[in-house]
Parts: structure tokens; sequence; C-alpha cells
């Protein structure tokens, strides 16, 4: 796994899948705001006019030279929970990307958010 301060040195590099499909390019990283780790990518997909941020765990995630090797599959990775690119994920959407890797969701002990975008 990177550390989370080489992250803008990765922004704009390919992210594949586990059999080295490419999905798109690295936006940005959100950290677990417990943990201050690298959590969760958004990674832009989709056609050159309409390019939406998809949600992918990085949980299992490798770096090669000029990728981030992710552990699930494009087709689940492009399915996952998105946001505009211009766009910011809400609170209250957190849970669904969460869920969409089936992970545990919890806030912080005072209703913090859990991720933060970096």
């Amino acid at each position: 796994m990177f550390e989370a301060e080489d992250v803008r040195e990765w922004r704009g590099h390919n992210v594949v899948d586990h059999e080295r499909h490419k999905i798109g390019a690295l936006d940005a990283v959100y950290v677990d705001t417990a943990t201050d780790q690298p959590a969760f990518a958004t990674v832009t997909v989709g056609l050159p006019t309409r390019h939406r941020l998809v949600f992918v765990s990085l949980g299992g995630a490798t770096v090669g030279p000029g990728y981030l090797k992710v552990a699930y599959d494009k087709k689940r990775v492009k399915e996952a929970p998105s946001i505009g690119t211009d766009g910011e994920l809400l609170a209250e959407d957190e849970k669904t990307v969460f869920a969409h890797y089936e992970f545990a969701y919890r806030t912080g002990a005072g209703g913090e958010r859990r991720l933060a975008r970096r």
C-alpha cells in the first residue's frame, strides 16, 4: 500500500483491476478519519463527454510502475457509487460506498464522517 502523503504523485495514473484490465485514472484518495489510512479512491471513468468518479476500496491494492492495481474486477468498480467530476461525497452517501464493497459502516462517536478526501 502507498502512503497517504504520496497521493498527489499518483493522480492521473491508471487504475487496473486484479487481472490488469484498465478501469480508469486515479482522481483522489479518501482516508479513514479514524486511522488516517487510505481507504477508498475515486477513479475517473466514462465517455469523454460524460465522465464520473467511481469509488473503489484500496484494501489489497498495490502499486506498480505508473499504475495502481485494486483487488476488485472492473465491472464491480464501474457499478460502484459515483459522483460527478466536480462533485463531492456527501456524508449521508458514505454508507452506500461501504455497502457496495460489503464493509461495515460506523460513524465516529460524535457522528463524525468516516472518509476525508486527500
